[in-house]
């Protein structure tokens, strides 16, 4: 079994992104914060990335009742250029062909909320690739937390040592061995400016045709 990140691991979805986050700051009369800068801030869910753009820093925290404001605007604009911009990676569709084709059971497991995340995955045309899109709003808890991924073993009848988990960031990383997966990162996605190799996954690949090398000497 094989479970993929969605947002820096399959889905460039920064430009909507930055899209909506200058959006946002323009209608509470804030600067622009630009693509650069929100590419930096993405991976722990829009909660996260609202309070990044809003304080202008990776772990400031803004006024509350500016984020109370500020959040809602966001999720309005977000919900209607939810992949209107984004893109795929080169590679996704033709790994996602072969995983397919060489019959792995496959699941995708993102802290983007269900109502974001499944609208993208149609879009784009990845959503029936998968057996299982586990979401996070899926569960109480996120990843880095354990939970999503071992939730998605469960439903697809697989055990954690038979399971790899495809991402891009240290939270997937975190969140695959405290599950009991492999982890495999993507050299290209959102991991707040750092090198992913830093976080030491078992494997980093630059495109994710490279996963078929890789399964086909385990």
């Amino acid at each position: 079994m094989l479970l993929v990140d969605v947002d820096g691991t399959m889905v460039d979805s920064v430009p909507d992104l930055a899209y909506c986050v200058d959006q946002m700051m323009a209608a509470l009369g804030l600067p622009a914060r630009g693509e650069p800068e929100v590419r930096n801030w993405v991976g722990n869910g829009v909660e996260r990335l609202v309070r990044r753009a809003l304080a202008g820093t990776l772990d400031g925290e803004p006024d509350e009742a500016l984020y109370d404001k500020a959040y809602p605007v966001f999720m309005g604009l977000y919900r209607d250029n939810t992949s209107q911009r984004s893109v795929l990676y080169p590679g996704v569709r033709e790994a996602l062909d072969y995983l397919k084709g060489a019959g792995y059971k496959l699941g995708s497991v993102t802290n983007k909320a269900a109502q974001f995340t499944e609208p993208l995955l149609r879009d784009l045309g990845l959503r029936d690739a998968f057996s299982l899109v586990v979401s996070g709003d899926t569960l109480p808890q996120k990843k880095p937390d354990p939970a999503p991924l071992l939730h998605a073993a469960r439903e697809l009848g697989v055990s954690p040592e038979d399971a790899l988990m495809v991402g891009d960031s240290i939270s997937d990383v975190k969140a695959a061995r405290a599950a009991g997966f492999q982890i495999v990162c993507v050299s290209y996605g959102y991991n707040h400016g750092m090198d992913i190799r830093d976080a030491a996954p078992d494997a980093v690949i630059d495109s994710m045709v490279e996963l078929r090398g890789l399964l086909e000497t385990v």
